[in-house]
Parts: C-alpha cells; structure tokens; sequence
C-alpha cells in the first residue's frame, strides 16, 4: 500500500501513519523541504534509534505531481492545507487536481481535511456552513473528481489526518472543518471504449451535511 500526505508540514502525521502501519509506503510531500527536516532525519536513523523506514519525504510542489508517482498511489490525504494549496483546492484548480488524480491506482482515493475562514482572507472563499460545504462539492466535482462523501469533520479525523496544529486550531470545537473523499472519474473513449482518466462526473453520494 502507497498512501501520500501532500502538503505534509512538519511530516508527523507521515511519521505516526508510518508507524502504525509497517507494511506501507507513506511518502510525505511539501514545497517546504525544512518543514520536514526533523521528521525527515528521524525517518532516516537506524531503526535502533527510533527510525521508520517505510517514511520518505521530498520537497516538491503539488503542481509537481504525478511524476514517478503516478498510477501508484492508493491514498493520498492532504491535510489542513494553506496558502497556495488551499486556494487550489477551494477554487478548485482544475491542473491541480488532475495532477493529483494521476498519481491515484484506478481505485485510489484522495481525502482532504480543509478548514477556511473569514480570518483566512488569502483563501478568497469560507468553508463553513453546510451550504458552503455543498458548494465546495459541486466545484469539485465540475473539475473532474467524484465526491463519494463530505461531512464535518470530527475530533477522530483530527486525530488520523493531522498533527498538533489542528489541535492548536481548536478543529472542530473552536474552527469548523470539513472532511472530503474524492475519487478520479474515469470517462470512456469513444474511439475504442477503453476508460481513460480523469473527468468531471455527478457525485456518487454523500453524507448529510449538517452541522456537528
């Protein structure tokens, strides 16, 4: 099993998901190579030392993406992300999210915990309100990725997903945040109908969107 935290920070939570998972591949990337650093070297000492080997991190922006990753990948999280990564997932950027789906195995998923707020003004947009969440949906979906379901996100997703900052945020008590499963939508070729990847398409379901 592969599974990728784009945007990963400080990479613990790549750290922790490694560990309680030995027999997988968790690779962690982010355009901040010295965000990771510390969780890089931990990763890397002998395993005598506390080292995990199944952790790899790269520094590399998400526009980056599939390169040698792609078609390899059964999960990819992104988590809380900020700045220009937030902007392309709320906007959403439709080469972003293609970049994204092609690093995906053909039954791959993509889950985003993401929290947007009048005090996130470079986001240009809120995640809030049930209505906001369905909009955020819809978007996604008309850049070419099926949301099976959102929801509000919860303390046990902060936990899975996140590192202390979710925590530090007050997510979900103090913040509201939203929890997304995303698949790549595969549309057939007319000219040989074969599937080929990677097309907007209706939602297949969702979780009721309401309010914790």
């Amino acid at each position: 099993m592969v599974v990728v935290d784009l945007g990963t920070g400080s990479g613990q939570a790549v750290l922790r998901l490694a560990r309680e998972n030995p027999t997988a591949l968790v690779i962690g990337i982010d355009a901040d190579a010295r965000a990771m650093a510390d969780s890089s070297r931990r990763a890397a000492a002998p395993a005598k030392r506390g080292g995990v080997p199944n952790a790899l991190f790269f520094a590399a922006a998400a526009e980056a993406l599939p390169g040698v990753l792609a078609g390899t990948v059964d999960r990819l999280t992104i988590a809380l992300p900020w700045g220009s990564l937030l902007r392309g997932v709320l906007a959403p950027d439709e080469t972003l999210l293609r970049a994204v789906a092609e690093t995906l195995k053909p039954d791959g998923q993509l889950e985003v915990l993401i929290s947007a707020t009048e005090r996130d003004s470079a986001a240009g947009t809120t995640l809030i309100t049930p209505a906001d969440a369905e909009d955020l949906a819809r978007r996604l979906t008309a850049a070419g990725m099926a949301v099976v379901q959102f929801r509000p996100a919860d303390s046990s997703d902060v936990d899975r997903l996140s590192s202390a900052w979710a925590r530090r945020l007050g997510i979900p008590g103090r913040r509201p945040a939203w929890i997304y499963e995303l698949r790549p939508v595969p549309v057939v070729n007319q000219a040989d109908g074969r599937a080929c990847r990677h097309r907007a398409a209706v939602p297949a379901s969702r979780a009721p969107a309401t309010a914790g």
